[in-house]
Order: C-alpha cells, then sequence, then structure tokens
C-alpha cells in the first residue's frame, strides 16, 4: 500500500500538471489572455494557480469589445470588469469600472449636491437641453431661467421665482431642469415636494435629531425649490413653524428660493389663512410678504404636460 505522503504528492502533482497545461493552453490560444499575463509582473508559475480567474477576466475583457453603451453590458457586474493588480506580490482580483460605467458616473456625479424630498426620477434628471421650446406660452418663464442661470454663474444677486400657473403645464420641471443646472456646477440643492415633507416632519415629532436636521437640509441650502406649495393641509404648525421659519431664516440671509404651486399668491394667501383654528388672515399675510420678498411672480397657462 503507498504511503499517505506519496499519494498526497501524486494528487498535487497531478492538479500542478492540470493548472500549467491549463495555463499555457490559454497563453498560447488567446490573445487576450496573453496580454492579460503579459501586462502583470509576476512569474507565469504563480500566475497559474489564478488560470481560471484570468480566463474570466479575458471572457469579459472580450465582451466589452463588442459594447457599445452600459445597456448592453454582459458582464457579472454591470458596467465593471473583473480586473487582476498586483498587491504586495499576489495578485488580487476586484471589479473595476468600465469607460462607460466612468461616463456615466460622471453624468450622475451632480447628484450629489441634491438634497430631494419624493421627487420622481424624471425631476432630479431634468435638464436644460431638454426643455420644449417649442410652447410660446413657456416663452417667459425660460427666459427668466436662463437669464437666473447666467447671472448666478457671475456671482450676481437674483430673487427666486413664484411659479405659478395651469395644473401640469411643465412648472415642475422647468425650475428643476435650472437647478439642476447649477449643481453641476457645484452648487447645493434642496428640491422637495412640499405636502410629503410635511408628513415626513410630522413623523419624526419623536427624534428631535431627525426632525432638525429635515428642517435643516431646507432651511439653509444655497437654492431651495418647494414644490406644489397650497397643496397641503394647513396648519398653525405647518405655516408658522415650519414654513415661516424656513422662509424667514432664507429672507435674511437672501438665499435663493423657488415655489411653484397651481394657486396664485392672492389665492395661496387665502389657502393659508384658513385651518381648524379658523381665519387667520394676518398670519398667512406674513407668510405671502415674506414669499414676495424672496421672489419674482410668473404666471405660466401651458398645454398639461402629463397626458
Amino acid at each position: 500500500m503507498e504511503s499517505l505522503n506519496k499519494v498526497l504528492n501524486n494528487k498535487y502533482h497531478s492538479i500542478d500538471y492540470k493548472l500549467e497545461n491549463d495555463f499555457n493552453n490559454s497563453y498560447e490560444n488567446n490573445k487576450t489572455f496573453k496580454k492579460v499575463v503579459d501586462n502583470i509582473k509576476l512569474p507565469h508559475k504563480e500566475l497559474k494557480k489564478y488560470t481560471s480567474m484570468l480566463e474570466d477576466t479575458c471572457k469579459e475583457l472580450d465582451n466589452c469589445k463588442k459594447c457599445k453603451n452600459i445597456l448592453q453590458c454582459k458582464n457579472t457586474v454591470e458596467g465593471y470588469v473583473y480586473y487582476p493588480n498586483v498587491e504586495n506580490d499576489n495578485l488580487v482580483f476586484s471589479y473595476v469600472p468600465c469607460k462607460y460605467k466612468k461616463e456615466l458616473d460622471k453624468q450622475n456625479e451632480y447628484k450629489k449636491n441634491i438634497y430631494s424630498y419624493d421627487m420622481p426620477k424624471e425631476i432630479l434628471e431634468a435638464s436644460m437641453k431638454d426643455i420644449d421650446t417649442d410652447d410660446a406660452n413657456r416663452f417667459e418663464t425660460i427666459k427668466w431661467i436662463k437669464k437666473f442661470i447666467d447671472d448666478y454663474k457671475k456671482g450676481e444677486p437674483r430673487k427666486g421665482l413664484y411659479l405659478t400657473g395651469s395644473f401640469g403645464c411643465g412648472k415642475t420641471y422647468l425650475l428643476s431642469a435650472m437647478l439642476n443646472e447649477l449643481a453641476k456646477l457645484d452648487h447645493k440643492v434642496s428640491i422637495i415636494y412640499y405636502p410629503d415633507y410635511l408628513r415626513r416632519l410630522k413623523e419624526s415629532f419623536n427624534d428631535n435629531n431627525e426632525y432638525d436636521s429635515l428642517i435643516n437640509k431646507i432651511q439653509k441650502v444655497e437654492l431651495l425649490l418647494i414644490d406644489d406649495i397650497g397643496a397641503e393641509t394647513t396648519t398653525p404648525w405647518a405655516r408658522d413653524e415650519v414654513l415661516g421659519t424656513i422662509l424667514q431664516y432664507r429672507m435674511q440671509e437672501k438665499l435663493p428660493t423657488f415655489f411653484t404651486s397651481n394657486l396664485s399668491l392672492k389665492e395661496l394667501e387665502t389657502h393659508l389663512s384658513v385651518s381648524k383654528e379658523g381665519i387667520e388672515k394676518v398670519k398667512a399675510r406674513r407668510i405671502i410678504e415674506r414669499i414676495k420678498q424672496l421672489t419674482e411672480q410668473i404666471t405660466m397657462i401651458s398645454a398639461n404636460k402629463r397626458k
């Protein structure tokens, strides 16, 4: 009977022979494999242990040669290549982003400058280049937006905008496209759907840190869009403690603030004055005066883009 050491030794040599044979076969017959191996500063006798992993790399590199965009990616992890690097004389494999993934990341890098709450993807990706300029009813708003961007780039102070108008005419998209453009220039932006933002604040009543964080994120941000103001239920808390506090701070600090609403300022004043506590005209008027201090006003009546 063969000794255990001899059996193990024969098994080891058998595995080692197979690894070397597989490695040599791939090296001689696979151009991609040879190119990858020749770029690795380790001896072949060391690399043969990684033959199957190197072959996986080559399959992914070959996939990349045929790929024209990230949507066509056939690799294990979309947008990445399983690639080897030498670390401390050892071969380490990791997922490296391809050129399409890098390009996509660069395009989306501006999103790190945006804090949003309950806004759809379409709004977060709104772009100035995609704005429909054929509708003459939108011309005044588009002209205002372009001038604001130009002035802001120059560091010239400008008021924000209270944009009111018909339902679905693209108010939110237009202002979001403007803010996204400025976010690409590394300006900090917040875009919030106001009714849901208030609901989230209510849910955080028992957590002072979260509540304060939610307030500070929009109170102190460089550029703020409050979307669909007037669609919320009026309460003294929402009007005076939340909206009033935020607007007062932004007015004092001269921070550009933008609003979209289906209500005119006059209609918004009526909306803000009515609560379960009764009619509170003075407090509603105080909010409207702050909005007027912060913004210019445009009414945009246009076709419903949501149909």
